[in-house]
């Protein structure tokens, strides 16, 4: 009885922990600035809305939105559409070496980005993408495809070889038989794949400040990051602007997390 107590506690305690300080940037965007400042800082905002205004109007945050939402989304479709075609092959052709290549896919997306900073400027400064938007999905699609492949081959692999078998005894090729039989029963999995690069791609700070230095074409971690204040540190704005940026991503894990938890599941993450 007292661990059937103490487990759910324990979970409630440490989703908790972990909410807690978004939590209080949150109560901290509705506050006015005398509220930011008060000493000893209080929880209850006043609900004042000055801070969102702020962000949105004067650091002209919704460029920053639009850029993330053109950079996390194209990384995502061109990730994909490369990831799905390799996973399919690794999972169904016979390949020599292919528990290798899978480890070695897996290794490859472990590496640091300080590792490959110094290569990926100086390729994309020879090839004009510096202060490009496509310059910085180059180097997210590089990152984020042995994990997507990854996925979808296990994923794929899971998946009844049977139905792909009587599917070309009826006249279906390798590629139709992709896009018809096993692409609708890898949804699941190719959801978990897509909302990993889409949440890495929103997310990601360092390339971004690397590779796109003019504030017209930064992200939302970037622009963030360099909102300026006239004497102090603007955490008001900060913790508006922080709000917005989250907001989205918990809205699509909400919607779909009927698949991702299907995808999980079904064996998108195991080896």
């Amino acid at each position: 009885m007292t661990r059937r107590l103490l487990l759910p506690l324990g979970i409630m305690g440490t989703v908790g922990l972990s909410l807690l300080p978004f939590l209080w940037f949150m109560l901290s965007s509705f506050k006015s600035q005398r509220e930011i400042e008060a000493v000893p800082p209080g929880w209850c905002p006043s609900g004042s809305l000055e801070f969102y205004r702020s962000a949105l109007f004067s650091h002209h945050l919704l460029d920053y939105v639009g850029n993330s939402v053109v950079v996390a989304g194209s990384t995502t479709a061109v990730a994909l559409l490369l990831a799905i075609p390799a996973a399919y092959a690794l999972a169904r052709l016979t390949i020599p070496g292919k528990q290798g290549i899978l480890a070695l896919l897996l290794c490859v997306s472990m590496f640091p980005q300080m590792a490959i900073a110094g290569p990926v400027w100086r390729l994309l400064d020879a090839l004009g993408g510096l202060n490009h938007r496509w310059g910085v999905v180059l180097p997210y699609v590089a990152l984020t495809l042995p994990l997507a492949v990854w996925i979808l081959a296990s994923f794929f692999a899971e998946l009844p070889a049977e139905l792909e078998d009587a599917a070309r005894i009826d006249g279906c090729g390798r590629w139709t038989t992709l896009l018809r039989v096993t692409l609708p029963l890898a949804a699941p999995g190719i959801f978990t794949a897509a909302i990993l690069i889409l949440i890495y791609a929103w997310n990601e700070f360092f390339f971004a400040l690397l590779i796109l230095t003019q504030p017209e074409q930064q992200t939302l971690p970037v622009g963030i990051a360099l909102f300026q204040g006239e004497f102090t540190m603007p955490w008001g704005e900060l913790a508006a602007a922080s709000v917005i940026a989250t907001l989205p991503l918990i809205a699509v894990v909400l919607m779909c997390q009927r698949w991702i938890v299907s995808g999980l599941s079904a064996g998108a993450v195991k080896g």
